[in-house]
């Protein structure tokens, strides 16, 4: 087994357990192995050794190991994290109730906000102040920190959140809090706000130490089972765990600071789509996930993710939501997935979603109690999924009860069963391109440049119809679409993102400062990656900086290339603008400043390298499985050649309407599409005229 290199993602999500194994051996040949299991809670961790056996891999076989999980997400949603005290400077332990003044629900005279996670007696104050420019003020005084932690113990808190005013800008007085609050009470898990981010805005930075201490304990105890389970399995190393900011970290760094993984399985779906846009040369991705409960979009322009920490969860039209300061993925997430449920109002008006069968009990035709028409339902009534290969012909589709379901639809609305499924598709079709615009249109993007990537369970089922509305290039369906996350995970470097709020007018003599900001930063990456045991020679950066013009609250962020110097103060300022007019349709006379250095620091970690296959015939008449009659809901009803996903090669070429059916999905080819299978066994769909 010395000669064969053996990679492995798992993807753990709120339904199935995902692998995707890559064994590369000596001849340079390549076996890619997928599988799915069912996911265990409580103990995620015997899901993942289900579906490493299910998939046939031995763990003392793997090279390097992938892991991303929705544990951090579902505790924050559930609730189900830990009781939280939180250390806060004197006069701000109310920060987490005033909040911001965003009221979503703006009318509504009775609004009330979220209620914060911790509540009022559990956070306490301690005297001391630093400045926003990083001077002391007043000096910390700790003495009042024991009784603080006595009545934290007395009513029985897990875990300790620090977060004291501008300490961002200094650290010393978290620092000095955080290690007595070690000494005096060893056994606590407590994070402080320095460990997780450098940027000012003391409501969201307070909120996010508030939550990852949340989450902490239950985080570090799931990735401490899964690390034993793996190790007593035979896996020879730790592994990597899925960050949301696309790229993978240790599993001690992840523990440390676990809200890092909030959002892993989307982000390692993305990055999978801009790495799959450099191999089959399309740097310009529209990039959409649609699972069973949600859709997520997401834009990639020139190969790189854009990543944020202006993220929240829970925000609503009717909430503010809760604000989480921690590099994530730029996605738009929408409530409509394959198990969406279609619903008529008061007015006759139909919708789907936001509501969900989910798992259980899931689309009526599942047969499990549901009588709800979902998304799903309407895509196996109109023929698009192939009833008697149902979930890769291991459901049985009840079709009577997806019948009943539409038929009640149709009933409420006074058209046919037929006519309610073509109206559920199409108005999740359109839910669907409102949610690209948003990331697209909305931001000064022209989807005619972009090529559309469509993956997860339902992706390839209404990509089409998405790109033809959004006059995209073409639509490209990844191989293994319906493990796609996993997949990202494959081709993730170790990745840390640092953010340092620096405020300085780009006038002379900023150059140097903001040259001095990231050498720091990248002196303090380095050190960082070389005590973990990664080559400091094999660690690359890539900058950005955030800026905004004098008096403007939000920034923009704009890559750096190069040293930073006064002479390049210029071009800076230029890219800012044009950066600032293509997203606001203007751009102003006035100064520009900058708020805050990006910092990203990335190392190879066995990230895999994807080999073409040789391109074969055109003709994919070996892969027919017959035809059958599908309604497309917009071009009617035709006979469509059904394909096997499994017996596509490289080189296949063939026109629509056409099926693919593949065991984890179903990708729908709409009269007119010209269809061909690339190198790495991707679907390239053109759109248009096959003339």
């Amino acid at each position: 087994m010395s000669e064969t290199i053996r990679r492995v993602a798992t993807d753990v999500g709120g339904t199935f357990t995902d692998l995707v194994a890559f064994e590369t051996r000596a001849d340079g040949t390549m076996e890619i192995v997928t599988a799915k299991s069912d996911t265990t809670p409580p103990d995620f961790e015997n899901g993942v050794l289900n579906v490493l056996k299910k998939g046939g891999i031995d763990p003392e076989t793997v090279t390097f190991m992938a892991h991303g999980t929705t544990v951090v997400i579902n505790a924050l949603t559930e609730r189900k994290g830990v009781k939280v005290g939180l250390i806060t400077t004197e006069g701000f332990r109310d920060v987490l109730e005033i909040a911001r003044g965003n009221r979503p629900d703006f009318f509504n005279l009775h609004y009330e906000k979220p209620a914060p996670f911790v509540p009022r007696h559990l956070r306490a104050e301690l005297p001391g102040r630093i400045t926003y420019q990083g001077q002391e003020r007043t000096p910390l005084d700790t003495s009042g920190l024991p009784a603080i932690l006595d009545g934290f113990r007395a009513e029985g808190v897990e875990a300790v959140a620090v977060c004291l005013l501008h300490a961002y800008a200094d650290t010393s007085h978290e620092e000095a809090v955080l290690a007595e609050v070690r000494r005096l009470w060893p056994e606590v898990s407590v994070v402080a706000s320095h460990q997780i981010t450098r940027e000012w805005r003391e409501y969201e930075r307070t909120n996010t130490t508030v939550l990852s201490a949340y989450v902490q304990p239950v985080a570090a105890r799931y990735l401490g089972k899964l690390d034993a389970a793996l190790k007593a399995q035979g896996l020879p190393k730790s592994p990597y765990i899925m960050q949301s900011n696309c790229g993978v970290d240790s599993l001690e760094a992840t523990s440390a600071v676990p809200i890092n993984m909030v959002e892993s399985g989307p982000a390692s779906g993305f990055w999978g789509a801009a790495e799959l846009g450099k191999l089959i040369g399309e740097p310009n991705i529209l990039a959409l996930d649609i699972g069973g409960t949600t859709a997520k979009c997401s834009l990639i322009e020139g190969g790189e993710v854009r990543i944020m920490t202006d993220y929240w969860i829970e925000r609503s039209r009717k909430s503010a939501g809760y604000p989480i300061m921690v590099p994530v993925v730029d996605l738009v997430e929408i409530g409509n997935g394959g198990g969406s449920i279609a619903w008529v109002d008061d007015f006759g008006k139909l919708h789907v979603g936001p509501q969900s069968a989910g798992a259980l009990p899931g689309p009526a035709a599942y047969g499990k109690g549901g009588d709800n028409a979902t998304t799903t339902d309407a895509n196996l009534w109109l023929g698009r999924i192939n009833r008697d290969y149902f979930c890769g012909g291991e459901v049985e589709a009840h079709m009577d009860a997806a019948e009943a379901a539409l038929t009640a639809v149709g009933e409420k609305l006074g058209v046919s069963t037929d006519e309610a499924a073509q109206g559920i598709v199409r108005i999740a079709n359109n839910n669907m391109v409102n949610a690209l615009k948003l990331v697209s249109l909305n931001r000064g993007h022209d989807t005619r440049d972009f090529t559309l990537l469509a993956f997860g369970g339902g992706g390839a089922m209404h990509a089409v119809a998405l790109g033809q509305e959004l006059q995209v290039k073409k639509v490209v369906v990844p191989a293994a679409a319906a493990v796609f996350s996993a997949f990202g995970m494959m081709m993730s470097d170790l990745r840390r993102d640092t953010f340092v709020t620096q405020l300085v007018d780009l006038e002379e003599g900023a150059g140097a400062l903001i040259e001095a900001t990231f050498a720091e930063a990248e002196t303090q990456a380095r050190a960082t990656f070389e005590a973990e045991g990664v080559d400091p020679a094999r660690v690359d950066f890539l900058r950005y900086g955030k800026f905004r013009y004098q008096n403007q609250e939000h920034t923009t962020e704009v890559q750096l290339e190069g040293e930073v110097t006064d002479a390049a103060l210029e071009k800076i300022a230029a890219d800012f603008h044009e950066a600032y007019e293509r997203e606001y349709t203007y751009r102003l006379d006035a100064p520009v400043e900058m708020v805050g250095v990006h910092l990203v620091a990335r190392a190879e970690v066995g990230k895999l390298e994807m080999k073409p296959a040789e391109i074969g015939p055109a003709d994919a008449s070996g892969a027919s499985k017959g035809r059958r009659e599908v309604d497309y809901a917009l071009e009617g009803k035709h006979e469509a050649d059904i394909y096997d996903g499994t017996k596509l090669a490289p080189g296949m070429k063939f026109t629509g309407p056409a099926i693919i059916e593949d065991p984890g999905t179903t990708i729908v080819i709409h009269p007119g599409n010209r269809v061909e299978i690339d190198a790495y066994r991707n679907v390239h769909i053109h759109l248009g005229d096959a003339a």
